[in-house]
């Protein structure tokens, strides 16, 4: 069996030290033009990772981004976060780059992380996904000149870096919009505490949606953290009221599969509402529900939701990245992109 080629190796063949291999593949700004030359040579008469550390010689870069898995909560909104990594994987390779995978409980827990991982490897660059009011760990990476994108806006300072998201508010007002040309005006709407830069923006697009139809949203949303159980209970709270909505739009498709199910345990006490008004005759549940994300589960139980185009958002964040790697020192462009409804048996 021949003898695995290593730096070691390599620095052997070269006669420099492996410190100096790693430099030229690391960091080759710091070795002469001789050395690298050797170094250089000895790399490709080894065939040592031949074409990666050519690249490194050529470009100065490790090729090598780096972006975060995030904690595992319900098993449904997790799936959008995959999709989303698949696609960056994807389009890294075929732009000449590798992902890192980390992970992190919380934004004190990843800055600690960048330090760790910035010190054990030359990575070239970050992508961060979910951006919030006052993200710390943007702010960390620009004092650091750390090139990175987001993939969600910058909610404070739309200027601040480069990013690419999807139109939240365009989402649910597309949903909403379906809901009152279906002929509902009680559009009722589940979504998380305020302060959350997303959960605002998708509630605002509900609640603008409404108000351009001439319809007062007051008494008609509920907040709380994401999940099944406090879907159904927030749910249950709005359609027990006097004045029950007669259709559901949710900030997600945990909220939305739990208020799937209070529509379905309240079915005969709003029966008489809604059968008056536009479920009457279509085969629609009494209640429609429609959630945001699309995620595989949604699709399995026949929920309608708003489906992020993950795949082009990736690629995009790609892009960015690269450009910012590329070019002079300016910000693109950001890239605002737009989801789709995918209509089921739910709404």
């Amino acid at each position: 069996m021949s003898e695995k080629v290593t730096i070691a190796t390599v620095a052997r063949h070269a006669q420099v030290s492996r410190q100096t291999v790693s430099n030229v593949l690391n960091s080759p700004h710091v070795v002469r033009e001789e050395t690298r030359r050797r170094v250089q040579e000895a790399i490709d008469a080894l065939g040592y990772r031949a074409s990666q550390a050519a690249r490194q010689m050529r470009t100065g870069r490790s090729r090598l981004i780096a972006v975060r898995i995030e904690p595992t909560r319900d098993g449904i909104n997790g799936s959008v976060l995959d999709r989303f990594l698949h696609g960056l994987t994807e389009t890294a390779e075929a732009a000449g780059y590798r992902a890192m995978l980390y992970t992190a409980a919380d934004a004190a827990a990843e800055i600690a992380t960048f330090d760790d991982l910035l010190s054990a490897y030359d990575l070239d660059g970050f992508v961060l996904t979910g951006t919030d009011h006052g993200d710390p760990r943007t702010a960390w990476l620009a004092e650091r000149a750390v090139p990175f994108v987001t993939f969600g806006r910058p909610w404070d300072d739309p200027d601040a870096h480069p990013w690419v998201d999807v139109d939240g508010a365009a989402g649910t007002a597309q949903a909403t919009g379906h809901l009152l040309a279906a002929g509902h005006r009680r559009i009722g709407f589940i979504g998380w505490p305020a302060g959350s830069g997303v959960g605002d923006d998708r509630r605002a697009g509900w609640r603008e949606a409404l108000r351009a139809a001439g319809v007062d949203p007051a008494g008609l949303d509920r907040e709380a953290v994401d999940g099944i159980a406090e879907g159904e209970r927030l749910a249950a709270d709005l359609l027990a009221a006097a004045s029950p909505p007669t259709a559901l739009v949710c900030a997600s498709d945990s909220l939305a599969l739990g208020a799937l199910q209070a529509a379905r345990a309240a079915a005969p006490s709003t029966a008489t509402a809604a059968h008056t008004g536009p479920a009457a005759h279509t085969g629609a549940p009494a209640v429609p529900v429609i959630g945001f994300d699309d995620t595989p589960v949604a699709a399995a139980v026949g929920l309608t939701s708003v489906s992020q185009p993950l795949g082009d958002a990736a690629a995009r964040c790609v892009d960015l990245l690269t450009a910012v790697l590329d070019g002079p020192p300016r910000t693109p462009a950001p890239v605002l992109l737009q989801p789709s409804l995918v209509l089921r048996h739910t709404a």
